[in-house]
């Protein structure tokens, strides 16, 4: 079992080129399901996913601008991450929730990828304007995670790209 889970994370890729096909909502039900499962202090549950439709889309492409709205036809399904937290009042938690709502999304990208599916998590500034955020209904007190674009790839896959070795990152303490 962990040589699969092993696999699954050494293959994710990020993919910018989907079929037009959109994820049956099914599957998306299915991965927020499993992204509940994220790790999270005093099970704040603090993660938030809003499946972009059509009307949803046009807003967020309106606020973007038209360089920047190309990029958001790029996948036929998107969703909206966001934590809630304590708007400051327990800054402590608020990062906790934040780390727990980047572990939820992480969690979405492997269960898709485990159903055949790609994937592409991006944080495109017109989330950080009020328009991008209206266009999400996130409100004032959330945090942007990102958009999570979802759909079957096309095209080759990429080769893995290069990382740090595991000696820069990894120190073992006394």
């Amino acid at each position: 079992m962990s040589r699969e889970f092993d696999r699954l994370v050494l293959t994710r890729r990020t993919v910018k080129a989907y079929a037009p096909e959109p994820v049956p909502h099914e599957t998306l039900d299915e991965l927020f399901n499993l992204a509940r499962w994220a790790p999270n202090h005093h099970l704040s549950n603090p993660w938030r996913f809003r499946v972009l439709g059509p009307a949803a889309l046009a807003a967020l492409k309106d606020a973007a601008g038209p360089e920047a709205a190309a990029k958001l036809d790029r996948a036929p399904t998107l969703v909206a991450a966001s934590v809630i937290g304590s708007n400051g009042v327990d800054p402590v938690a608020d990062d906790e929730d934040f780390a727990a709502g980047a572990a939820a999304v992480f969690i979405v990208l492997l269960g898709a990828h485990a159903r055949g599916l790609a994937g592409y998590w991006r944080t495109p500034g017109v989330l950080r304007t009020p328009a991008g955020r209206a266009a999400c209904s996130i409100a004032d007190g959330e945090r942007v995670l990102g958009l999570i674009h979802l759909g079957v790839g096309r095209g080759p896959g990429k080769a893995p790209p290069e990382r740090a070795p595991l000696e820069e990152v990894r120190s073992f303490l006394d």
